[in-house]
């Protein structure tokens, strides 16, 4: 969704992606440059969210620590998730 810059370097970020990052006026947001893909903007670090990523973190390196699937073969559980026989 193209966007102009300002002369003095403002972007207005569109109404659509506001909403679908959760971006409300007054909020503080972090915008840096990702080498190769362009700039990303993303609400600030908050506390909370902080914790939020960190606990699922947590949950995925728990899942990965179980091994789940231990036994399977990558043919078998592409098999087992499209429900073929």
């Amino acid at each position: 969704m193209p966007t102009r810059v300002t002369v003095k370097g403002q972007v207005t970020i569109p109404k659509q992606v506001r909403e679908a990052a959760g971006i409300k006026p007054g909020d503080r947001v972090e915008v840096r440059a990702e080498p190769g893909t362009g700039v990303v903007v993303r609400l600030a670090n908050e506390p909370d969210r902080n914790a939020r990523e960190a606990e699922y973190r947590a949950r995925l390196e728990d899942i990965a620590k179980r091994k789940p699937f231990r036994g399977y073969t990558t043919d078998e559980l592409m098999r087992l998730t499209r429900g073929e026989d």
